[in-house]
């Protein structure tokens, strides 16, 4: 069968990301998310085709997704449909709904419509507990888990169900646990500061990233191309892996963004201290899996953001909103 992909929570920063790589890649794929505006998809690929297939729902609804996934028969499935940590802590109750049983809902069509093939979720560096958890030592795969928000709480229990759908019914799974990442399109969570100090720092804005100490960086492209090599991948597995990223102390980020627009550490601040999660991943075994895959190294990825950035000021289309929250 060709492949044919569905990607959920198409409309998101990652999920706009995705669909760019399968689109550069030329593989067929069907758009599934609540909104049907694809604003970031639109900045990232203003070239896109109008007749994009895209389907819109609930996906906390198994109705909804058994329909879309018997009505296009996609292969795999890339699923990012989530609400972020900003909108699980205040409402845990719609949290769980959207991102337990949204997962859990992919999963029972992957079990009932055997054309899917495998399912590649989006959990998360949040299931990691705080650097001193693990002794300080780097954090591997299959280290305890410790998340200390509701968000995270819900990406273990995403990884405890992918398990036991391979176990009892043979769904094939890879989950991937990304840490902050970055590039044009990422306006949303505490983590969305490193991109948004990027764009002030174009701009020659003062901005203050809410958090300080180390940090995992990775740039979208990356993440993005992560996501769609385990969906094209054809092994049958149940998989869950690190995505370590660079690691580097946020004062050397701000500095990174000095040296090429001087004055930028004049007006980017840090408050707060670090995020409680360990950043220091091992991420051996997702490089064993997937030999080929290449990290863009952070003074490149700043690069192709400032210059994705760039392009949309000089289009007249970069939104300023997320500087002004």
């Amino acid at each position: 069968m060709a492949e044919k992909i569905l990607v959920t929570g198409a409309s998101g920063f990652l999920g706009a990301w995705v669909v760019r790589e399968l689109y550069e890649r030329g593989v067929p794929f069907v758009l599934f998310d609540r909104d049907p505006e694809l604003r970031r998809l639109d900045d990232l690929l203003p070239e896109r085709p109008l007749d994009i297939p895209v389907e819109t729902g609930d996906i906390a609804d198994l109705d909804t997704v058994l329909d879309v996934t018997r009505k296009h028969e996609p292969t795999a499935v890339i699923h990012l449909a989530a609400l972020q940590m900003p909108f699980c802590r205040p409402n845990p109750m719609l949290g769980a709904r959207v991102n337990v049983l949204g997962t859990l809902t992919v999963f029972e069509a992957a079990r009932q419509l055997h054309s899917i093939e495998k399912i590649v979720y989006a959990s998360s560096a949040a299931v990691i507990g705080p650097e001193q958890f693990y002794g300080g030592k780097s954090v591997a795969n299959d280290a305890p888990l410790a998340p200390a928000t509701h968000y995270g709480v819900f990406k273990q229990a995403n990884e405890g169900a992918a398990r036991v759908y391979f176990q009892d019914h043979g769904v094939s799974s890879i989950g991937l646990r990304p840490w902050t990442v970055y590039g044009l399109g990422r306006d949303q969570g505490l983590t969305s500061d490193a991109t948004r100090a990027i764009k002030a720092a174009l701009l020659g804005r003062e901005y203050t990233i809410r958090y300080s100490g180390r940090n995992a960086l990775q740039f979208a492209g990356d993440v993005a191309a992560a996501f769609v090599e385990c969906a094209l991948d054809r092994r049958q597995v149940q998989k869950v892996f690190n995505l370590r990223g660079r690691v580097v102390e946020m004062q050397d980020f701000i500095a990174e963004l000095d040296r090429r627009l001087p004055g930028a550490a004049d007006r980017i601040r840090l408050s707060g201290g670090p995020i409680p999660v360990a950043c220091d991943l091992d991420d051996t075994e997702f490089r064993a899996f997937l030999p080929n895959w290449r990290e863009t190294p952070l003074d490149e990825g700043v690069d192709r953001t400032f210059a994705d950035f760039r392009r949309l000021q000089q289009a007249g289309k970069l939104s300023v909103a997320d500087l002004e929250e």
